[in-house]
């Protein structure tokens, strides 16, 4: 998997030793068997209508967020916290959120089990966390497809920070923005090319 990320142009070493250190059969649960699992062009379904993102998307997302050591990463969709495990492997500080009540109990179990200290919330996140009111992040990642550039989570980006997201209804596009300022006119968002997630959408699922 890891070579082939690699000939596809993945280039950080952190990214690619993160992938290579986690198996990622522990967090697809009753898909641990399917042979496409380490497949890097290849999602995999897991409960809740959800997936875990194909190898090179979440290599690809991860190498752009540009992390250091100890910066703030907000993410939104946990989901089967495989994405969530290779932040915590580049030594970011985790903050994420999941709407689906099964995963999110499911996936804040398993990363418990695997002493990774992450803080999990439930909820949709498209203006943030409620518990974590008015606390700024370095990066943002959203792991689901949102239909348009949400406002509230540019906020919550600190002056310096990038947020990665895909972006658009039928057809998604993976944008990285930089937040050079807190006016808009002052972004740069670079459109990164085709992304394919499930939608990102409002309130819990219970």
């Amino acid at each position: 998997m890891v070579a082939s990320l690699k000939e596809r142009g993945i280039t950080d070493k952190r990214v690619l030793a993160a992938m290579e250190k986690l198996p990622r059969h522990i967090f697809a649960g009753e898909t641990a068997l399917d042979h496409l699992l380490y497949d890097i062009d290849h999602a995999v379904a897991i409960d809740c209508g959800q997936t875990i993102s194909k190898p090179y998307t979440v290599a690809w997302q991860s190498e752009m967020l540009e992390l250091s050591a100890n910066q703030s990463v907000l993410e939104v969709g946990t989901g089967s916290g495989y994405q969530t495990a290779i932040l915590c492997e580049l030594r970011a500080q985790v903050f994420t959120v999941e709407r689906q009540v099964k995963l999110y109990r499911k996936t804040k179990a398993l990363l418990a089990s695997m002493n990774y200290r992450v803080k999990c919330f439930l909820g949709d996140s498209f203006n943030g966390v409620p518990e974590m009111k008015d606390y700024l992040y370095d990066r943002i990642l959203v792991t689901c497809g949102a239909p348009t550039l949400p406002e509230g989570l540019m906020k919550l980006l600190k002056v310096g920070g990038i947020m990665v997201i895909p972006v658009g209804e039928e057809e998604q596009r993976m944008l990285k923005i930089v937040k050079n300022g807190e006016d808009p006119s002052e972004w740069v968002i670079e459109d990164k090319g085709d992304a394919k997630f499930v939608p990102m959408l409002e309130g819990r699922n219970f």
